[in-house]
């Protein structure tokens, strides 16, 4: 029973690492159809600005708090530019989008090298996130690392943020009318440009905190962003393109699969195999979990 308890705990820890690099691209690709393989090196520029503000002040603990606002505006930020300057002349070319920001992560990943340096660096955790937390069971005890624990909080923070901005606020109720039908919503006074740049500094900013997570699970580095990006991807497309519920459910479902196969086989083997059950699961929903309800008749 440890056994499965601390495994299901790894894997819903996976979970909430995925999840947290898959939010902010559902929106970008998932709300507005641009395939932004730029998103990686956002949440590279997340990582490297704990790293940064881990060089300038004297606590970690500090610096990993105030990270997490700045690196959301510094992502923010960048995704803001990338929209102004290059996305807004590619919607509805999504094609395109793919390639442009495949130009722009590398050119990021070179700016990274430029000013960093090639070699992976890493960033200290403050102590109270080096411990863990014992929870007795039986005549046993379950570990449960305390860094994992705030990743877990920080992602469900996260989702939980953002789903109230969709909901219940005026930019969410602008941005699911732009997403259902933007010519309608242009003609009827939302100014569809706006609200473009708003989404994608969001998406962009939830990249940046998901990479100050990224520096409490290992060091980071320029090509980071290329080793994460696929995984986001694969959360978006099989909890349902746009739809933010089964981002969570294929997040933590997957981190849990993966978790389950790697105890049970090696790393390599687990992730193989979480490929082919997705591929699997595709061919036979392959529009996900959760599909986008409309009173369209096509």
């Amino acid at each position: 029973m440890t056994v499965i308890l601390g495994q299901t705990f790894t894997g819903i820890s996976i979970g909430a690492v995925l999840l947290l690099i898959a939010l902010g691209l559902s929106l970008t690709f998932g709300q507005m159809n641009v395939i932004n393989m730029a998103h990686g090196e956002f949440i590279m520029a997340g990582a490297y600005t704990t790293y940064v503000l881990q060089q300038h002040l004297a606590g970690a603990g500090l610096s990993l708090l105030l990270a997490l606002p700045v690196a959301f505006l510094v992502a923010g930020l960048l995704g803001v530019v990338l929209e102004h300057l290059l996305i807004r002349r590619l919607y509805l070319r999504p094609l395109d989008t793919l390639l442009v920001t495949w130009g722009v992560s590398l050119m990021l990943q070179q700016l990274a090298r430029d000013l960093f340096g090639a070699p992976n660096v890493q960033t200290r955790a403050p102590d109270w996130l080096t411990g863990h937390l014992t929870l007795p069971l039986g005549g046993a005890e379950l570990f449960l690392p305390t860094s994992r624990l705030f990743i877990l909080a920080l992602a469900l923070a996260a989702v939980g943020t953002l789903a109230l901005v969709l909901r219940r606020t005026a930019l969410g109720r602008r941005v699911r009318a732009v997403v259902q039908h933007r010519e309608l919503a242009e003609v009827s006074g939302i100014p569809t440009g706006r609200v473009d740049r708003t989404t994608f500094f969001l998406g962009s900013g939830l990249a940046g905190i998901a990479g100050v997570a990224l520096t409490l699970v290992g060091p980071i580095g320029p090509a980071m962003g290329t080793n994460v990006i696929i995984d986001a991807f694969l959360v978006i497309v099989a909890g349902g393109i746009g739809r933010l519920r089964g981002c969570v459910v294929a997040a933590f479902v997957l981190g849990v699969l993966q978790s389950v196969l790697e105890w049970s086989t090696t790393v390599s083997v687990a992730k193989v195999a979480v490929l082919v059950a997705l591929v699997a699961f595709l061919q036979w929903r392959p529009q996900g979990l959760y599909t986008l309800r409309t009173r369209s008749l096509v």
